[in-house]
């Protein structure tokens, strides 16, 4: 699923503006980097932001050692949380989308299938179009009425119906060979708390999780070649594991790898995140243990220092050990720069 990404090495980074300046550059051809992730910021027009994606690849590419293409990566879900809009489709929140569908009528749910299916396809085009690779989408919260930094952005309530409609997104973005994220493992829609700025923490019992949000998650993981990535939640789920899901073995290797039968990438949401930062004070630390426990990518955002710190001070050879480890054997062959 990722054979036209020569490496993917752990570090997915951000940049500042819409053009790469001189130290992003140094940071772009360093081996730790496998990624980046594109924000409004870095948008002006389509094709501003394919030239920029061009840069990008030109000046890994020019490393010597053959570090191989970075992975393109945004956050393109739709409704409010879509960080390309001019000249692009405006694609509606997913709660609009799954409003449309009444889960009791075939009739209405082949038409809703067909409407997902259509955004994925539109959505997945043009973004493949200036040189995307992946987009974090789509969104699996449920929606429980109780999160605001989920709330619109999830189909429904009803976790049947995320799971159709969830499919149904990710076959228009297959369709046009771009690489999907579902989001957030195991289910972020149940607290209140926004994790980017907040300790967050789910109190329900496994059981409860799993006879519901969970639900989602598990019907797309055990379709073969489906689901390109899972990003986990920055939540602690506290009946379940003292550390948030994206530092928790019990979730990314007991459940999603052991029970959910994942095969596929697990990158972590933004470790400056406040949901992760409480976890530790330390950069390199959060970097290790996300690595150690589960996550096969990172992503490091809006902090500039911390990616500087992490690649002047995360031990290269733990990495290599730990990254390989986890790393599921059909991403293979991966080579870590020296």
């Amino acid at each position: 699923m990722f054979d036209d990404i020569d490496q993917i090495n752990p570090l997915i980074i951000d940049l500042v503006g819409p053009e790469v300046s001189e130290e992003e550059r140094e940071i772009l051809q360093h081996p730790l980097v496998g990624g980046v992730i594109l924000f409004s910021r870095n948008y002006e027009s389509r094709s501003q932001v394919q030239n920029l994606i061009d840069q990008i690849q030109k000046i890994r590419l020019s490393v010597a050692g053959n570090l191989g293409r970075l992975l393109i990566c945004v956050d393109q879900e739709g409704g409010r949380v879509q960080r390309f809009k001019k000249e692009f489709t405006l694609i509606p929140a997913f709660e609009k989308l799954g409003s449309n569908c009444d889960i009791t009528s075939l009739e209405s749910i082949a038409k809703s299938i067909f409407e997902v299916t259509k955004f994925g396809i539109t959505l997945g085009r043009e973004l493949k179009e200036v040189g995307i690779d992946l987009s974090f989408t789509p969104v699996l919260d449920l929606n429980w009425s109780r999160s605001e930094v989920i709330g619109d952005r999830s189909f429904s309530s009803d976790p049947y119906l995320v799971s159709i409609l969830g499919k149904s997104m990710i076959h228009g973005l297959q369709i046009s060979g771009l690489k999907n994220c579902i989001k957030h493992f195991p289910g972020h829609g149940w607290v209140k708390a926004d994790s980017h700025f907040m300790v967050t923490t789910d109190s329900r019992s496994f059981q409860e999780i799993q006879a519901n949000d969970l639900i989602p998650f598990k019907e797309l993981c055990s379709i073969p070649n489906l689901v390109s990535a899972v990003m986990p939640a920055h939540v602690i789920y506290s009946e379940c594991d003292r550390l948030p899901a994206s530092f928790s073995k019990f979730w990314l290797i007991d459940i999603l790898r052991n029970s959910l039968k994942f095969d596929g990438l697990i990158i972590s949401d933004d470790l400056s995140m406040k949901g992760a930062a409480n976890f530790s004070s330390s950069i390199v630390n959060r970097a290790t243990q996300a690595l150690a426990n589960g996550c096969n990518a990172i992503l490091v955002c809006n902090e500039t220092k911390d990616v500087i710190k992490l690649i002047d001070d995360l031990d290269m050879a733990e990495v290599q050990k730990i990254y390989k480890s986890q790393m599921p054997e059909r991403l293979f062959p991966i080579e870590m720069g020296k």
